[in-house]
C-alpha cells in the first residue's frame, strides 16, 4: 500500500478498522489487527496511527464564492450590513478585477479549505457586463493550478440579472464555452415578475444546450411575495431536470405563511431537486431592517429535511461586501452556525448535520466514488475525534487530510495546562 491508516473509526462501524490505499483509491478496509498479529498486518510505505479517531469522506463546499472572497480588506465598508448595499459596493471593484488577482484570491481559499479538510469546492463566479469574463477567466486557470489536489465546479452566476443587465445572456453562453461547469442564476435580481421568469427560462435552456447542471440563487430576500422557488420547481418537473437543479439560499421560504411554505416545498420534492443554506451570510443579511423579533434569515431547514429533500450548507462568502469580518472556509464552522440557525440538537439531527458537508452535497456535485469504501477515491479526513458531536463541538483539528491518495496537509496540536492544584 502507498498509505496504511491504522486504528481509523469509521461513522458507521462498531470497531475501529485499518484502511489501506493504493494508487489513489480505498484498496482495502479490514478490522483492526492487534499489534501482536503481525502476520496479517498490511504492509506499507507510510503508516499512519489514527488512534481511534474519527475518519471519515473529505469535506465538500457546494456554495461559495472565491473571486469575491477576502475583498473586504480592499473596499470601503458596508454600513447598512444589506445585501443591496454588498452588492453596490462590489461594482466598482469589478471593474477593476484582473485575472491575476481572482487566482491569488482563489488561491487562499482553496489553501484555507484544504488546511481543513475540505477537497471539493462549486464556486459561483459572477458574470455581467461589468466583470465581463475576467472573474471565469482566474478561476479556470486557478481550477487547473490545484488540480492535483482539489476539485473545483465553476458556476456562471448573473449576479446582476440577466434581462435587467442587457448582453449578460450572451456573456453567460461564452461562459460556459470558457469553461464553467453549471449555469448559476439570480432570477429575484430582475426587475419585474415576468423578467424573472423569463431568467430561470433561459438557465434551463443554457443548461440544456451544455448538457450542464444548474444551481441558482434563489430568493435570497426577506420578501414574502418572491417567488423564484415556485416556478424554478415546476420548471425542474417539466423538463425533467430535477436532480440536476439546486436551489440556494431561499430565504424567502421561511418567510412564506405556513400554507404557501407547504405547497412550495411539496413541489420541490416532486422535482427531486437539491437545497443549499448559507446559514452565517443570511442570518448577517436577512431581518436587517426587523425590528423585534428578528427574522432567523435561513431558509426552513428542518422541513425541507423532514421532506426527504436533500439539503446540504455552503460557507458562501469569506470576507467579501456581504460577510465582511468572517469566514475560514472551515466546513465545521459552518455546520456549528447550521446547528444553532436550525436549533438542531438531537443525535439524528447532528449526524445529519455531518452529511451534508459530505454525502449530500456529493449527490449534489454528482461525485462518483465518493466515501470510503474499497474502490473509492481516497480523499479523506483524520478528525481529532471520536464522534461527530464532538467534532462540531470543539472544531475538532483535521489530523491528516488525503486528497487523490496523498497527505496533503496536517496539523499538530500540542496543549498544556498547569493549575498549580495539588
Amino acid at each position: 500500500m502507498d498509505i496504511l491508516i491504522r486504528n481509523a473509526k469509521l461513522r458507521e462501524k462498531q470497531y475501529t478498522v485499518d484502511i489501506g490505499i493504493q494508487d489513489g483509491k480505498v484498496k482495502v478496509i479490514t478490522p483492526s489487527s492487534s499489534e501482536t498479529d503481525s502476520e496479517t498486518d498490511i504492509k506499507a510505505k507510510k503508516t499512519i496511527d489514527a488512534g481511534n479517531k474519527l475518519v471519515t469522506p473529505t469535506f465538500i463546499d457546494p456554495h461559495l464564492h472565491m473571486d469575491k472572497a477576502l475583498i473586504s480588506e480592499e473596499v470601503r465598508e458596508n454600513k447598512s450590513g444589506t445585501l443591496s448595499e454588498a452588492i453596490e459596493i462590489i461594482w466598482n471593484k469589478k471593474k477593476d478585477y484582473t485575472t491575476k488577482e481572482v487566482i491569488t484570491r482563489a488561491s487562499r481559499v482553496i489553501e484555507m479549505g484544504l488546511v481543513n479538510g475540505t477537497t471539493k469546492f462549486r464556486t459561483h463566479v459572477d458574470v455581467d457586463t461589468i466583470v465581463k469574463l475576467k472573474a471565469v477567466e482566474g478561476l479556470a486557470e486557478t481550477k487547473k493550478k490545484y488540480a492535483g489536489v482539489a476539485d473545483v465546479q465553476i458556476v456562471a452566476f448573473p449576479q446582476e440579472g440577466i434581462y435587467k443587465d442587457p448582453g449578460a445572456d450572451k456573456l453567460m453562453k461564452k461562459a460556459m464555452k470558457k469553461g464553467a461547469d453549471v449555469v448559476g442564476g439570480m432570477p429575484y435580481n430582475e426587475n419585474i415578475p415576468e423578467d424573472s421568469r423569463k431568467h430561470v427560462d433561459y438557465c434551463f435552456d443554457l443548461a440544456t444546450k451544455f448538457d450542464a447542471d444548474i444551481d441558482m440563487h434563489v430568493d435570497e430576500t426577506d420578501d414574502p411575495s418572491a417567488r423564484s422557488l415556485e416556478y424554478i420547481a415546476a420548471m425542474a418537473i417539466k423538463e425533467n431536470y430535477g436532480p440536476r437543479v439546486t436551489a440556494g439560499h431561499t430565504c424567502a421560504l421561511a418567510a412564506y405563511d405556513d400554507n404557501y411554505a407547504r405547497k412550495v416545498i411539496g413541489i420541490v420534492k416532486e422535482a427531486g431537486m437539491h437545497m443549499i443554506t448559507n446559514p452565517a451570510t443570511n442570518l448577517m443579511l436577512q431581518g436587517r431592517l426587523d425590528k423585534q423579533p428578528k427574522r432567523r434569515g435561513i431558509t426552513r431547514v428542518n422541513e425541507l429535511i423532514e421532506a426527504g429533500i436533500n439539503v446540504a450548507y455552503g460557507q458562501d462568502c469569506i470576507k467579501d461586501t456581504f460577510y465582511p469580518t468572517w469566514g475560514r472556509e472551515d466546513m465545521l464552522e459552518v455546520g456549528l452556525i447550521t446547528a444553532h440557525a436550525a436549533q438542531f440538537t438531537q443525535p439524528g439531527q447532528i449526524e445529519n448535520l455531518y452529511d451534508m458537508p459530505t454525502f449530500n452535497s456529493a449527490a449534489i456535485m454528482h461525485l462518483k466514488n465518493y466515501g470510503i469504501k474499497e474502490g473509492d477515491e481516497a480523499d479523506m479526513n483524520i478528525v481529532d475525534a471520536e464522534t461527530v458531536q464532538e467534532a462540531f463541538r470543539k472544531n475538532a483539528t483535521r489530523l491528516y487530510v488525503i486528497s487523490k491518495g496523498r497527505v496533503i496537509a496536517r496539523t499538530e496540536t500540542t496543549k498544556t495546562i498547569n493549575t498549580g492544584i495539588k
